[in-house]
């Protein structure tokens, strides 16, 4: 079979609802829970343990879905958050697993709840941080998730975060310093003392883990005096610190604690692939068993307090997650569901992983897919360049990782090798890597996203005709530079909320991202001062919006707080104004990214005929994927054969 005779994994598989996702154990193991469809919208389902087939709605939510949930300490109650049309102003809420009500624990208009602390020792009571005194800060305070009863802890004007402990005590709150590190506080009396300081340098890697089951042990993520986050034990009284785990070629990345003894039992470090560290013998037989049950990298999801019972995911990258129930005492994983039965049977393809070096010296991890069928002799390269698509995270303190990835499976079915790059700035490699990103938005960060390239064209994947560039936030400012700075490189570009004008960006960030501000600007670029101006108008794509001269379409949400739409707008108007084509797609009822699947697959179906169009591959007809979408497209529809014509048709 040629790669035009494979079948298309429609659209609606790989970006529609999961059949299942977020799977829970409640605290005493009597139900499963999970995120399921009900109606075509994510809602919080629940059954029995064993009794699947006994699983019912909890929720019954209509809108954007609900996305993330959580068991109460009850077990009679689950608790969810939730926005307004992506606004992030989410509010708490608590459903009574008996009688099916959920109560709105947090109901302020234009206020952010924030989770800040849950205990089994207080099962009716959470922590959370309210702004609803003054938008920029968050105020602490103990809620009553059955009587809604708030109980201020903590009114401040001055600190970006606290912590506390099982025991609902106050530990520490921090305060961002002008140069960009922190400051942390203990309380004294009716006041405070500086406690630690973080540096600048380590601000993205340190950071509190936890504490152990007396609390006075801290667990720290901690960089201080070494490149790469190590796991660290402090004791609070001497404040010795013992190293308890450590990789020299990447950060600390998750921490599995006991849950009640608190005690730090397994750590994984992620270069190319995630590697474990079991610090607990006691489970070190659990998770020998686990590797033989099922292919992909294991993850414990969801524990019962009594720690009898876990829900073990497996991840890979051709094949949907797997869902296992773990029974410790039995020792056996009983298999439960994936998150995409549909995805079963479908072509999807593997994910290859190098390390690559940047211009100046850098080790940057690819990771890429390619066209089923494109390799033959299975050398993890095509018989002959391809048309590639550039797909640059967001962040861009984040990172792309091994693993299903639909982006890459989508772009691959169509014809198009897919290549994600670490670029400097992306976490997990050490701070040295991160902080070589600070204020190179449009410099060196850009550099390392052409040098993927460049290895891409060099080692005979890429097509150089045929480079595209998609990305959402960070990777949408990607694509804004790409087509500005080295306007030539690249064949087309997707955007998604991505900014165009840095000044603008920063000049309007939500008010509770003040307490941290310093930490932007000193990465970014200040807008308070002239000279920071200069670098944040240079490394703007608005600014060379004339340089572009290939296919442009944008996507955005009116809703965005973090970029907001006057980002596209601005972009789309300087377009204009130098009859420079552009398709511009807003969704009036999104915000920093797409909730909805129907907005989602509409968007999809519009950049695949883009793609196409501008790379010569295939694709999916538009067909019904505009069905239920909110999608208005102000300027430039006629340039995306088949949208014009999709969207008179709705």
């Amino acid at each position: 079979m040629t790669r035009n005779e494979l079948p298309l994994i429609p659209r609606q598989v790989l970006f529609g609802n999961p059949d299942r996702d977020q799977v829970g154990l409640s605290p005493d193991g009597a139900h499963l829970s999970w995120l399921a469809p009900l109606d075509g919208v994510l809602n919080v389902w629940v059954a029995p343990r064993g009794e699947l087939a006994a699983a019912r709605p909890l929720t019954r939510d209509t809108g954007r879905g609900i996305r993330f949930y959580l068991w109460a300490y009850t077990n009679a109650h689950l608790l969810y958050i939730q926005d307004k049309n992506g606004d992030e102003n989410w509010r708490l809420y608590a459903v009574d697993l008996q009688t099916e009500v959920a109560k709105d624990l947090t109901p302020f208009e234009g206020v952010q709840s924030r989770g800040v602390q849950f205990s089994p020792k207080f099962p009716e009571e959470v922590i959370i941080g309210l702004n609803n005194r003054d938008p920029q800060w968050h105020d602490i305070y103990r809620l009553n998730i059955i009587t809604g009863q708030l109980s201020q802890m903590l009114q401040h004007d001055r600190f970006a975060g606290v912590t506390v402990d099982d025991d609902y005590r106050l530990r520490d709150a921090a305060q961002i310093r002008p140069d960009g590190g922190m400051d942390i506080y203990t309380p004294a009396g009716g006041d405070w003392q500086l406690w630690d300081t973080i540096p600048a340098e380590d601000m993205l890697t340190t950071g509190t883990v936890g504490f152990d089951k007396t609390n006075r042990r801290m667990y720290l993520k901690d960089s201080r005096g070494r490149d790469t986050a190590a796991l660290v034990e402090m004791d609070l009284q001497t404040r010795e610190k013992r190293l308890l785990a450590a990789d020299p070629r990447s950060d600390l990345a998750d921490v599995v604690c006991h849950p009640t003894e608190k005690q730090v039992q397994a750590v994984s470090f992620i270069h190319e692939r995630k590697q474990w560290q079991i610090l607990d013998p006691s489970i070190q037989p659990d998770l020998d068993y686990l590797r033989s049950v099922a292919e992909g990298e294991v993850e414990i999801v969801s524990r019962t307090l009594d720690d009898g019972c876990w829900v073990v995911r497996y991840l890979g990258d051709d094949a949907p997650a797997r869902f296992y129930l773990y029974d410790r005492r039995q020792r056996a994983a009983h298999f439960l569901f994936t998150d995409r039965a549909a995805l079963e049977g479908q072509p999807l393809v593997k994910m290859h992983s190098a390390t690559i070096k940047s211009r100046d010296g850098l080790d940057l991890i690819v990771y890429y897919s390619l066209p089923l069928g494109s390799d033959g002799n299975h050398a993890g390269l095509p018989d002959q360049p391809v048309p590639i698509v550039l797909t640059p995270h967001g962040g861009p303190w984040g990172r792309d990782f091994w693993g299903y990835n639909s982006w890459h499976q989508w772009l691959a079915n169509r014809g198009y090798a897919v290549l994600a790059v670490n670029f400097r700035a992306s976490t997990g490699f050490g701070k040295a890597f991160t902080n070589a990103g600070n204020l190179e938005w449009a410099g060196k960060i850009m550099d390392d996203q052409q040098d993927a390239v460049q290895w891409a064209i060099a080692q005979g994947i890429a097509d150089p005709k045929r480079v595209a560039v998609m990305g959402a936030s960070f990777g949408g400012y990607s694509v804004l530079a790409g087509l500005t700075f080295t306007p030539e490189v690249f064949a087309c570009g997707v955007d998604l909320v991505g900014p165009a004008n840095l000044i603008t960006l920063l000049e309007t960030i939500p008010p509770y991202w003040k307490p941290t501000l310093e930490l932007l600007t000193t990465r970014v670029g200040d807008f308070r001062t002239e000279e920071g101006r200069a670098l944040l108008k240079k490394h703007s794509p608005l600014t060379y919006a004339d340089r572009i001269c290939r296919p442009l379409l944008i996507g955005q949400g009116a809703n965005d707080p973090r970029v907001k739409q006057a980002e596209s707008d601005q972009i789309v108007a300087a377009m204009q104004a130098k009859d420079i084509p552009v398709t511009y797609v807003l969704y009036p009822d999104e915000g920093h990214g797409f909730a909805r699947p129907e907005n989602n697959l509409s968007f999809n179906a519009i950049a695949e005929a883009f793609l196409a169009e501008c790379l010569g591959e295939r694709a999916e007809p538009i067909g019904s994927d505009f069905a239920g979408s909110s999608l208005t497209v102000p300027v430039g529809a006629p340039a995306v054969l088949g949208l014009s014509a999709a969207l008179e048709g709705r």
